[in-house]
């Protein structure tokens, strides 16, 4: 043996005695699939409580809307009118704000919700998510609020948990899953009871048969008191205050 090679060589780069933490074949590896959800839940927190993110006004909606459609500019001045009336501009950083626009973090209605909130001058969050054709994050959110998800069920518990009300805009699978995730919460009382505004009821109707689905009997007529729907940024926010979004408090 060559006296440059130390007789343990072979036991020091084994890929056991990597310290755990800074191993990441073993981070990635499917006995720690746990531990990175765990990890997708802790970071976030940690820095959404950092800024003071005491609750959310999320907002969904088709990536593909680009801007100079009456979505998109909607959208826009809905992210601005929140902001500036909801709490979002109270206080500095690590003080508490309360109804901060909060999106999926990508392009379209995305885009456009979190470019209002920097219309008004206040800080908003986006939940990206890891996709085979990559997702990038929107020029908007607020850098330090900007996430990075492996997991859907992991970014969609960090978008019901702090929203004080849903916005949805137009759109397709992705909206409708979201929407859905939380329309269920709401039946079953798992979520408090977070106001719901659909945007552009002639859409809504047009691809989901609310109606039929009572008519069947698979939801009750009272489950779509659940859904309230608007037709622009003034109408939303009408609509969430009439359904009991109170500006400038966090919910209980």
């Amino acid at each position: 043996m060559s006296d440059s090679i130390k007789p343990n060589a072979a036991q020091m780069a084994s890929p056991s005695y990597r310290m755990a933490a800074m191993d990441q074949d073993f981070l990635l590896g499917d006995s720690m699939r746990g531990v990175r959800f765990l990890m997708e839940y802790a970071k976030p927190e940690e820095a959404l409580r950092a800024w003071g993110v005491r609750s959310t006004i999320v907002v969904f909606g088709s990536a593909r809307v680009r801007e100079g459609h009456r979505w998109y500019d909607e959208a826009r001045s809905f992210g601005r009118l929140a902001s500036e009336r909801g709490g979002a501009l109270r206080g500095r950083v690590g003080e508490p704000r309360d109804n901060v626009i909060a999106t999926g973090g990508g392009p379209g209605i995305m885009e456009a919700a979190n470019r209002g909130a920097v219309d008004a001058g206040a800080p908003s969050v986006g939940f990206n998510i890891t996709l085979p054709h990559e997702q990038e994050p929107n020029a908007y959110s607020t850098p330090e609020l900007t996430f990075r998800f492996h997991y859907f069920a992991m970014r969609k518990m960090h978008l019901a948990m702090r929203a004080n009300a849903l916005v949805v805009f137009p759109g397709g699978f992705g909206t409708f899953d979201e929407m859905f995730e939380m329309l269920t919460l709401r039946q079953t009382k798992k979520a408090p009871p977070v106001p719901v505004v659909l945007v552009d009821k002639a859409y809504w109707t047009s691809v989901i048969g609310f109606d039929a689905l009572v008519e069947h009997g698979m939801i009750a007529a009272s489950d779509l008191d659940l859904i309230g729907f608007a037709e622009d940024a003034e109408g939303v926010w009408a609509e969430l205050l009439a359904r009991g979004l109170r500006p400038n408090e966090n919910i209980e």
